[in-house]
């Protein structure tokens, strides 16, 4: 059974949209990050968990949907779980799978019962633009963190991404009773290096690096590369030059937070992160909308919904754009790129947007959720071609 609090990443949506064996359970909702608010969350989740178990129990027998519903009941009473809720909650569900995200994004309520997932809110979220990492490094341990304009969390580390330099050297560690004054103080401070003992002090830079390289090899494999994300590096500004010397990390940001994140209260790193990140942010949403207008030019670019789905269904779509919280009602055909507009309050009717995006991925394109303001018109969504 996959353990709870997964890893979002494009990789894992493909895998739970390839074919796995119905039922396939899927349920969205916001949650809170604070009491009292929070309070309720739990109460609906379990009144969503007895819609999954109504719509189970009309096609499926009781010992197969008790055994599908058991890891619900057992988050439903997590209560380490609930008093440490995100704005948002997905949890999707299968045969021997189990799969809970929580989101720094809200989602709207959703429980349903298909021959497949329901991703399309995890695309939006994954596709939006201002997310990044941040790597909070000290010469004794790391953090890691996940953010964007509205939010910064803690992510727990999953095994073989060493917490600690004692865990990532073991019994190799240089004299690790004296490490702590050696290796740079705690907190936000900098506690001054050994001098005039060469050989202890060479092996203790010895120490440095070797972590660092397997502070910086762990992350790659983990979390930058299954991510794609920016990753900011928060530590002191001596560790910054040497980090970046060894590092191979292509997601690695030249501009990072010359401070040890112990140093600043909770609600203070979230602020002086997004110092950092906002004007590469803002500078890649300018250029996304340059390279628009560009290919518009040369009538390699429309933000006309008719010629966009045409063009995505005949593979030619390089970059979508689509404006962040716009909804278009209606339904595409993926074969053609036909469209048919309708009413969204119908049940059975689809977001076109959401349904484009996901065929644009599916046939090699990007897809990247813009703020409205910096949208470069006003249709809800602007694509280039390759051709």
């Amino acid at each position: 059974m996959t353990q709870k609090r997964t890893l979002l990443t494009s990789d894992l949506i493909a895998e739970l949209v390839s074919d796995h064996q119905p039922p396939c359970l899927s349920l969205y909702q916001p949650t809170h990050r604070r009491h009292p608010e929070n309070q309720q969350d739990p109460i609906r989740f379990r009144n969503l968990v007895k819609e999954l178990e109504t719509s189970l129990r009309q096609k499926y027998p009781a010992v197969e949907t008790r055994l599908l519903l058991e890891p619900f009941e057992a988050l439903a009473h997590d209560h380490d779980f609930w008093t440490h809720t995100h704005d948002g909650l997905a949890v999707l569900a299968a045969q021997g799978l189990f799969h809970v995200f929580r989101l720094q994004r809200p989602v709207a309520e959703l429980a349903v019962v298909a021959d497949s997932f329901h991703t399309k809110p995890l695309r939006r979220f994954l596709q939006s633009v201002d997310r990044y990492q941040v790597l909070g490094l000290s010469l004794q341990k790391i953090r890691l963190f996940e953010g964007n304009r509205d939010a910064l969390d803690e992510i727990d580390l999953v095994p073989g991404v060493p917490r600690t330099i004692t865990e990532a050297l073991g019994d190799e560690l240089t004299d690790p009773h004296s490490t702590v004054a050696s290796y740079g103080g705690v907190g936000g401070a900098s506690a001054p290096m050994h001098h005039g003992h060469g050989g202890k002090n060479a092996e203790i830079d010895i120490d440095a690096d070797r972590f660092f390289r397997a502070v910086d090899r762990a992350v790659l494999e983990h979390y930058s590369r299954p991510s794609g994300l920016p990753l900011i590096l928060a530590a002191l500004p001596e560790h910054h030059h040497r980090f970046h010397n060894i590092s191979h990390n292509q997601f690695l940001m030249a501009e990072g937070l010359t401070i040890n994140p112990d140093a600043l209260a909770i609600d203070e790193l979230p602020k002086r992160i997004w110092e950092v990140i906002e004007p590469q942010y803002q500078a890649r949403l300018a250029k996304l909308a340059d390279e628009y207008a560009v290919a518009k030019s040369h009538e390699l670019g429309s933000d006309d919904l008719t010629q966009v789905a045409q063009a995505a269904a005949a593979g030619r779509v390089a970059t979508l754009l689509i404006e962040a919280n716009r909804q278009i009602a209606g339904r595409l055909d993926c074969a053609t790129g036909e469209v048919k507009l309708a009413d969204l309050s119908h049940p059975q009717v689809d977001d076109l947007l959401d349904d484009l995006g996901e065929l644009v991925e599916k046939m090699g394109g990007r897809v990247l959720i813009i703020p409205a303001e910096r949208m470069p018109g006003r249709t809800g969504l602007a694509a280039t071609y390759r051709h």
